[in-house]
């Protein structure tokens, strides 16, 4: 699917997704027109589907994370649907993941502190329809946390 030169561009892009063009080409060996070519047909065939930026939400004062593993009352015709349009309402709702098994769905949620953290709870995740149990998983260290693949 990738021959050797798409991967040395990608190698490159997953080490630091800023690098211009030019710099690139560079690192890769490759004129910068080659790169753009090649950069267009990655984005083209949605291999790179975008760039973004990884903000450090402690450097912001975010300092718990939580994962919450829901189980949705299935005896509700539109529980799933509605479950998941409601919580991505839910602003320190980072990520939602859906799942096959007992457990339904996983929210992943940030908040400043304990007291915010039940606020959060209390008021945003408590409110969401068609819960029928949820269990909280604080995060105490993230010991690995890899976006990169090895190309």
């Amino acid at each position: 699917m990738l021959d050797d030169e798409s991967r040395a561009i990608l190698r490159q892009l997953q080490a630091n997704p800023a690098l211009t063009v030019p710099d690139l080409a560079d690192r890769v060996r490759m004129t910068p027109a080659r790169v753009t070519r090649r950069l267009d047909r990655l984005h083209e065939d949605g291999i790179i589907k975008g760039q973004e930026a990884v903000i450090d939400w402690v450097a912001l004062g975010y300092s718990i994370t939580v994962a919450l593993r829901v189980t949705l009352d299935k005896t509700v015709p539109r529980a799933f649907d509605e479950f998941l349009t409601a919580a991505r309402q839910v602003p320190e709702v980072l990520e939602v993941q859906t799942f096959l098994g007992r457990v339904d769905a996983r929210l992943s949620l940030i908040a400043k502190d304990l007291l915010d953290y039940q606020r959060i709870y209390r008021d945003q995740i408590l409110t969401l329809p068609h819960i029928a149990d949820i269990e909280a998983l604080m995060t105490v260290a993230t010991v690995k946390k890899q976006e990169a693949l090895p190309l």
